[in-house]
């Protein structure tokens, strides 16, 4: 397979005991993916776990929560959904401790892009095998031959194929994935079709995402990716399908989970022999704790530094202030009084028609929706935009979406709205050309603090759901490690382009030499 497989990130120790051999007390604070990682691997290894969570309930931004229609029926509303990628190993891993055949995972066998003028791109039967993937959706491409692939600019061409964790961030963070895309020279219908709902996906506008992190994603995604590009989905509710089972699993491994409850302030009295931390919660209660993994989102994070004045060193607080998030992404669902036509696919992407960036038709995947859907004979309908250039008034954000929806599925033009819920946050990271040296890392200046999330740098290809999940287990490593324990194995793709080491000889052999 070309040197294309699933790849060890970790070679842990057989050597070292399991479990943790002396009492350890952890405090984790954040409930997300990446919170409830690192407590699942450290609770499974004997560590006393308390994991804060501001929020009502467990998931983070992929979490949910009750809400209720009009005529009392309650449902689970979410954040959108989130695709469970086939590469994504160490999610994967982590959802077989309550459910070990993945029975709730749904496979998806396509997600058309549609665009403009009845455009469409499709996924659909491509080969698993990366390049062959790639070369395949070209040929098949309404939009591009392999005459304009062989046309594109040779030297950006090579580093799509190219990938190196060290040199591609070298050579491209500073470069922004609009100026790369640009620069590429695909046709323009093309580079809407295949490139820009791509850049999307990640919700931050071309203008302002690192063509460095693109570039990463294109290797995670298409062409180091062993497990084809298509996806799985959860079959149900976030609620009942992961997290409900998530925490009662983490309560039986003895974690003591304090919803409502976040983490506001923190510090160590470095001067003692056994220096301890020693945290304040939202409630003003008081907790102690041999290592703390700090898992909560960007703003989270900021506010805990901010709050925690003593707190590391001033270019690491200085790097944390530094991280932002992106533009806001909104979610409109939509409970409509008619169905869907017939053939209708689960997910498209949207590309080149306004704000709208998704459709997904949950009563086509989730159980919940098609009850609802087969007892009333409507749909249920969930618009998403990633993106939004902020100030955008809501009403246009809703005209906009809407407009695209009746254009490309016209079933929906008269359809009464039985329900909706719209939703607008603002909390994904940003991955800005020229951060790429100040992405904080998973190890602190400080003995027994570590962080975790989709923000935090990973040593090899991840992002999103996937790179929350294994900074969550790199983290909970890191101290089984120092506490002479074996560490929890890893995984990911091929950590390197197939050309990485041709394209990139003269940077590692400059590298090199500035080392000696």
């Amino acid at each position: 397979m070309l040197g294309f497989h699933r790849t060890a990130v970790n070679r842990p120790d057989l050597t070292r005991p399991r479990l943790l051999t002396t009492r350890r007390e952890v405090l984790v604070a954040g409930g997300g993916l990446a919170g409830v990682a690192a407590a699942m691997v450290l609770a499974e290894r004997g560590a006393q776990v308390t994991l804060l969570e501001p929020a009502a309930q467990l998931g983070g931004r992929v979490g949910a929560w009750e809400d209720k229609h009009q005529d009392g029926q309650r449902f689970a509303m979410e954040r959108g959904f989130h695709a469970f990628f086939r590469q994504y190993y160490n999610l994967r891993a982590l959802l077989r401790r309550i459910d070990p055949e993945l029975a709730r995972l749904t496979p998806v066998t396509d997600y058309p892009l549609l665009g403009p003028d009845g455009l469409v791109e499709s996924f659909a039967g491509l080969p698993k095998l990366p390049i062959v993937n790639l070369i395949s959706l070209i040929r098949r491409s309404s939009t591009m031959s392999l005459r304009d692939a062989l046309r594109v600019d040779n030297t950006l061409g090579q580093a799509m194929m190219a990938y190196d964790p060290e040199a591609t961030y070298a050579k491209y963070d500073h470069l922004s994935a609009r100026e790369f895309l640009d620069r590429l020279g695909f046709p323009p219908r093309a580079r809407q079709m295949l490139f820009d709902v791509f850049a999307h996906s990640f919700f931050n506008p071309e203008e302002q995402f690192s063509a460095a992190e693109l570039l990463m994603m294109f290797h995670f995604y298409f062409i180091g990716n062993p497990e084809g590009i298509v996806f799985d989905v959860l079959d149900g509710p976030f609620s009942t399908r992961l997290w409900q089972p998530m925490q009662a699993h983490l309560e039986r491994l003895g974690v003591s989970i304090r919803l409502d409850e976040g983490l506001a302030h923190l510090h160590r009295d470095a001067s003692a022999p056994a220096a301890r931390w020693r945290s304040t919660t939202s409630t003003g209660q008081i907790l102690e704790a041999d290592a703390v993994v700090l898992a909560p989102h960007v703003p989270g994070l900021r506010a805990i530094v901010d709050a925690s004045p003593e707190l590391g060193t001033r270019a690491w607080r200085a790097a944390i202030a530094a991280q932002d998030v992106t533009e806001p992404f909104a979610v409109w669902r939509l409970w409509l009084g008619t169905p869907s036509a017939p053939g209708r696919s689960p997910f498209v992407g949207t590309t080149g028609l306004g704000l709208l960036d998704n459709i997904s038709l949950y009563h086509l995947f989730e159980d919940e929706s098609r009850d609802w859907a087969a007892r009333t004979g409507g749909s249920v309908v969930e618009l998403h935009a990633y993106a939004i250039p902020t100030g955008t008034p809501e009403h246009q954000i809703r005209a906009e979406m809407l407009a695209a929806l009746h254009l490309l599925y016209p079933e929906t033009r008269n359809a009464r709205v039985l329900e909706q819920r719209f939703l607008m946050h603002q909390d994904c990271p940003a991955f800005r050309p020229g951060t790429a040296s100040q992405r904080p890392r998973i190890v602190t200046p400080e003995p027994g603090l570590l962080l975790a999330g989709d923000f935090v740098h990973t040593p090899f290809p991840s992002a999103l759901m996937e790179r929350a999940v294994a900074t969550g287990m790199l983290a909970a490593n890191h101290l089984l490690h120092s506490w002479g324990a074996a560490e929890e194995p890893l995984w990911s793709v091929v950590p390197r382009g197939l050309f990485a080491r041709l394209v990139h000889r003269d940077f590692h052999r400059q590298a090199r030499a500035a080392a000696r």
